[in-house]
């Protein structure tokens, strides 16, 4: 475990289910201030203030403010990672249409599947042991569409890990626009149909020829 890691582990990780809607708890009032104050203004006593309990309860779980932030943004990133393994896996000897439009579909569901969440982590994600945690997602994610695309019937990539970086890489980029409000009205709705023709187009120019 990495000096970074270390200082932001979790005092103790939550086993009963009173433990577990705690957490929980936790979790989403970050989410909440994150949203409302900003990072700046996130602090452990509002979080504890907008979960409904004392500081203290929530220090018995996390020694620290960064510590709280490091747990919500590596389960967050967690759940994309797994949705997009799981969704790799079902694929796997699938054409590499079906590939792409699978692929654009779960990604974007994971990450839109609460705007806010992911807008408010972006602010974590560069800082506080945040650069790791996404490194870690992102090199899970790479790993698995890579050996996704190893498995099509309709193509070969000379390098597999280059195409699925330079895939996810087409992907991440107009989803933070959009949820950055860098993208004009109308642009969330028709981004599912862009990115599949797009992920399609460059996966097909490793097509087999006949």
């Amino acid at each position: 475990m990495s000096r970074v890691s270390a200082a932001l582990k979790p005092r103790k990780s939550p086993v009963q289910a009173r433990s577990l809607a705690t957490v929980g708890a936790l979790h989403t009032a970050t989410i909440q201030v994150l949203t409302r104050e900003g990072l700046s203004g996130c602090t452990t006593t509002r979080v504890a203030e907008r979960a409904g309990m004392s500081v203290g309860s929530l220090y018995q779980y996390y020694p620290n403010r960064d510590a709280l932030l490091a747990a919500v943004l590596e389960k967050h990133l967690d759940g994309v990672a797994g949705a997009v393994e799981h969704v790799c896996r079902a694929h796997r000897d699938k054409p590499v249409a079906e590939m792409a439009a699978a692929l654009v579909t779960t990604f974007l569901a994971a990450k839109l599947r609460d705007p806010q969440e992911s807008k408010a982590l972006y602010a974590v994600a560069g800082d506080r042991g945040g650069t790791e945690l996404a490194a870690r997602a992102h090199a899970r994610i790479v790993a698995a569409i890579a050996t996704m695309l190893t498995s099509a019937p309709d193509a070969h990539f000379d390098d597999p890990s280059t195409t699925a970086t330079i895939a996810l890489n087409a992907l991440m980029g107009p989803v933070r626009a959009w949820l950055d409000g860098h993208a004009q009205a109308g642009f969330e709705a028709s981004l599912k149909g862009h990115l599949v023709r797009l992920l399609t187009a460059y996966l097909q120019t490793h097509r087999l020829r006949p």
